[in-house]
């Protein structure tokens, strides 16, 4: 289970949210809502270890995540904003790297499947420069084909970008996930409806 006790995070002088208590037992779906600005990158950099709350505490199966440290990062997969790919690595590079720095097992079988799931399997071997930004999205989002044991999600806008057939995809990924007993945590301006055993919706700046 995740949970969080009275976290509190404040960016400059400003305080983006306070009191902020949840949990997400397996097979959860954790929507994070809010305005623009109102905190919802800071709350996934917060619950992944990135960035320090001001006050309060993350749980991980009752632990202190921070008590945890890599143990919970084995357990974790990430995925911020911007996708992070780089222009001068092909797709399959990309891939293979940004999973093995992750403490991914992967192989060649294993990357081309993720690839090919995603629709970029003729793009194999194609520079990401000169990939659009939705095929770009797409090379950072296979890696969650390879993070099926890992039972924590943490993605910020995974939509955004992707067009019908490739949202389709990263959707069914997250629902096989949830199925499979894990928890998504997400941000995302678009209404996906995504099936879950239980849904829960934190909400920013009210």
């Amino acid at each position: 289970m995740l949970a969080t006790k009275q976290l509190e995070c404040i960016r400059g002088e400003r305080r983006l949210f306070s009191g902020l208590s949840f949990d997400a037992p397996p097979g959860t779906l954790l929507e994070v809502r809010g305005a623009n600005g109102s905190g919802k990158t800071s709350l996934l950099r917060i619950l992944c270890g990135l960035l320090q709350p001001a006050a309060g505490t993350i749980f991980w199966s009752g632990s202190d995540i921070h008590t945890l440290d890599d143990e919970f990062r084995a357990r974790l997969t990430y995925l911020g904003h911007l996708s992070g790919v780089k222009d001068e690595l092909t797709a399959y590079e990309n891939l293979r790297f940004c999973a093995t720095a992750g403490g991914l097992t992967t192989s060649t079988a294993a990357v081309d499947a993720a690839l090919h799931r995603l629709g970029l399997g003729k793009f194999r071997d194609s520079p990401c420069r000169t990939l659009s930004q939705g095929q770009r999205r797409r090379v950072a989002l296979a890696r969650l084909c390879l993070a099926a044991a890992r039972p924590l999600w943490i993605l910020d806008e995974p939509f955004t970008a992707l067009d019908a057939a490739a949202l389709a995809v990263i959707k069914n990924l997250i629902e096989l996930q949830l199925a499979a007993g894990g928890i998504v945590v997400l941000t995302t301006h678009q209404e996906v409806s995504i099936t879950a055993a239980a849904t829960r919706r934190v909400e920013l700046g009210q």
